[in-house]
C-alpha cells in the first residue's frame, strides 16, 4: 500500500480545541495531507462535521477519539480509531467519561477558589461556549482562559504552570478507568487502540506492559512533546511487540495567542498500517 501521509491526532471545539471540525479538516487539506483523524477528548461529537468537509475537499477523515484513563495518579490517554459512534454501549461509556470530567472540573474550581481566586464554574462554561464548545466539553484550557482574563495568570502556559498542570495547586486528577479498560472499550466498539504520547507519562514500565499485552495495536511515536531520542525509543518498543507507529500534531489551536502543541500537519505518520487494521476489522 502506498504511503498515506496523515495527522492522526487533532482536536476541535467539540472538546478542548479552538477550531470547528470543518476548519481543522480544511487546515489538513491546506497542509497537503492525505488523511486526518479527529481525536477529541472522550467524545466523537466533532467527527461527522469533519467527515463531511473532508469529502468535499477530497481528504480522508478518520473517526477517532482520545480516551482518558489513569494509573497511579497519572493521566494516560489512549487514542481510538474507527469506533461505531452509534453503538449503545460505547455511547453509554462516553457519557460516563463526561460525568467524570464534570466532577474533575468542579474539584479544580474549588481548589482555585481556596487559593483566593474568584472563579466560578459558570464563568468557565461561558468561556467554553465562547470558544464554540459545549459545556460538557469543558476542560483545563477553558479554566486557563478565565484565569488569564482575571489577571491571575499572564498566559495560558502560565496558568498551567502555576495552577492547572499536574502537581500544581489547582490540579485535580480525573477519576478515570484503567488504561487496559480504555483499550478494551475501543476494541469492543469496533475500533483500533493506540497509546498516545508515551513520553509524557515518565513511566516506560506502563508503556511496555500495555505494548506487551496483546491488545494494543500501535504507539504514537511522533508527537510534539517527543524529542528524536524518544521517538526512536518508542518506535523500537512498537517494533519489538509487533505494533505499528503513528503520529500527529495533537492540534488544539491558538488560544490567547499561544499555539498548544503544534499546527495541523506538523507531525505526521503513514496511515496505511492503521487503515489495513481497520479494513481487517471490517
Amino acid at each position: 500500500m502506498a504511503v498515506i501521509r496523515a495527522d492522526l491526532h487533532a482536536h476541535t471545539n467539540a472538546s478542548d480545541g479552538v477550531d470547528s471540525p470543518a476548519s481543522v479538516a480544511r487546515m489538513a487539506a491546506e497542509a497537503g495531507l492525505d488523511a486526518l483523524a479527529i481525536t477529541d477528548h472522550d467524545t466523537m461529537a466533532g467527527v461527522e462535521e469533519a467527515v463531511r468537509e473532508g469529502k468535499r475537499l477530497g481528504l480522508l477523515v478518520l473517526p477517532g477519539i482520545e480516551l482518558s484513563a489513569s494509573e497511579d495518579g497519572i493521566d494516560i490517554h489512549v487514542l481510538g480509531y474507527g469506533m461505531d459512534a452509534d453503538d449503545p454501549l460505547w455511547r453509554e461509556r462516553l457519557l460516563l467519561q463526561g460525568s467524570a470530567r464534570t466532577r474533575r472540573n468542579e474539584r479544580m474550581v474549588e481548589r482555585l477558589q481556596a487559593l483566593g481566586i474568584e472563579l466560578t464554574l459558570e464563568e468557565a462554561m461561558e468561556a467554553a461556549r465562547a470558544a464554540g464548545a459545549e459545556p460538557a466539553s469543558l476542560g483545563r484550557p477553558h479554566l486557563a482562559s478565565v484565569l488569564v482574563a482575571k489577571g491571575a495568570a499572564a498566559s495560558i502556559r502560565d496558568a498551567f504552570d502555576r495552577y492547572l498542570g499536574e502537581g500544581a495547586p489547582g490540579y485535580a486528577a480525573l477519576p478515570r478507568i484503567a488504561p487496559e479498560e480504555a483499550v478494551e472499550w475501543i476494541i469492543e466498539a469496533g475500533g483500533v487502540p493506540v497509546l498516545a504520547h508515551p513520553g509524557l507519562y515518565g513511566r516506560d514500565d506502563i508503556v511496555k506492559r500495555l505494548a506487551s499485552g496483546g491488545r494494543l495495536a500501535g504507539i504514537e511515536t511522533s508527537h510534539p512533546s517527543h524529542d528524536e531520542r524518544q521517538e526512536q525509543r518508542y518506535a523500537a518498543i512498537a517494533d519489538r511487540f509487533g505494533l505499528f507507529a503513528t503520529g500527529g500534531s495533537d492540534y488544539h489551536g491558538n488560544r490567547g495567542g499561544e499555539q498548544r502543541h503544534s499546527a495541523v500537519g506538523a507531525k505526521t505518520a503513514d496511515a496505511a498500517p492503521l487503515l489495513e487494521r481497520l479494513a481487517a476489522r471490517l
